[in-house]
């Protein structure tokens, strides 16, 4: 995040150090190597290593790059992006097999990339039932645990993940700000770390919002927690076109922990959202409709929203059988 010369030298001091690692301290004989982006220059050490050991390469897309780099105003020069669509041209071309974790990823690689579709394979984001059962089943105690964080007589809409430029969490700010003394009783939670964190901490302090609390990043287990004990998760990103093309990691987290969810992402993953019917979409960057959605849901009871998802990420996004599913895929490779 040190701007352009020090992006560049995240992105390729790890292609350099990884190809040296790949070369000189994996002894092993290997059946396949996997990588997975962004950022896509980390597909350099895969057709590097795939070239010198002589062993194919899977190359997974959880992000369409250089796209999102681009909208979201991490990428900018024009020459690392023409490189950028270039290369991932490249790869493509140079990969056994590629996989996506959306079905819009998979449309957009087969109709607008020319990549063919026997290439491609849709193994998505999954939902982690053992730490989210092994609470549940334990009879984890969530009105002694919000207690104990002082949430008593709250409605904690809880956010986990990222604290960058795209996620865009002022949305959620501006939003606090609206409702702040016409709903005391809503609390927002957010947990983890990023480059904005700071500036969002200052914006809360200037806006003089006591209805936001900030909580640095927690193993995922303690995460598990805080969700099952809040009355709704948030998934939030800035409103750009790339992002509709995405399903957001923490969605499936919620869904694990029978916790409904505020969705301000459009695309997919309002798709999903809907057809699970485990939560309530609304429009990215428009904290009026967010508070009005808020205002809506504060006073009812949405447990079975919540187990809608449960449910229905039990059936279509359990890691153990998508994780059996990827293996069968790369023991065919």
């Amino acid at each position: 995040n040190s701007g352009f010369l020090g992006r560049l030298w995240g992105y390729f001091s790890f292609v350099f150090s990884s190809i040296w690692a790949g070369l000189f301290k994996t002894k092993e004989k290997y059946d396949i190597i996997l990588v997975t982006s962004p950022p896509l220059f980390v597909g350099i050490t895969a057709y590097v290593l795939s070239r010198f050991k002589r062993i194919p390469f899977v190359f997974e897309v959880r992000d369409l790059w250089p796209e999102s780099a681009i909208d979201t105003g991490v990428v900018t020069n024009k020459w690392i992006i023409k490189f950028a669509y270039w290369f991932e041209g490249f790869i493509y071309k140079k990969a056994k097999l590629i996989n996506v974790l959306t079905p819009a990823f998979r449309d957009t690689l087969i109709s607008q990339k020319a990549v063919p579709e026997s290439k491609v394979v849709f193994i998505p984001n999954a939902a982690d039932f053992s730490l989210s059962d092994e609470l549940i089943n334990s009879h984890f105690d969530r009105v002694d645990f919000r207690v104990k964080n002082n949430w008593q007589d709250k409605f904690v809409i809880t956010y986990v993940g990222a604290h960058g430029v795209a996620n865009h969490l002022i949305q959620v700010l501006e939003t606090a700000d609206l409702i702040q003394s016409k709903l005391p009783n809503v609390l927002f939670v957010l947990i983890g770390n990023g480059m904005q964190k700071e500036m969002l901490i200052e914006e809360a302090k200037c806006r003089k919002l006591t209805n936001v609390h900030f909580i640095d990043s927690v193993p995922k287990k303690d995460v598990f927690k805080y969700i099952i004990a809040s009355d709704f998760g948030m998934s939030v990103l800035k409103k750009v076109d790339t992002f509709k093309t995405i399903y957001s990691n923490k969605t499936f987290d919620y869904m694990a922990c029978k916790t409904p969810l505020f969705l301000l992402i459009d695309g997919v993953s309002r798709q999903l959202v809907e057809e699970a019917q485990c939560g309530v979409f609304v429009e990215p960057e428009n904290p009026q409709a967010f508070a009005s959605a808020i205002e809506t849901y504060v006073n009812i009871n949405v447990r079975e929203m919540g187990l809608n998802g449960y449910n229905f990420a039990k059936l279509h996004f359990d890691r153990d059988v998508l994780a059996k599913r990827y293996i069968k895929y790369l023991m065919d490779v």
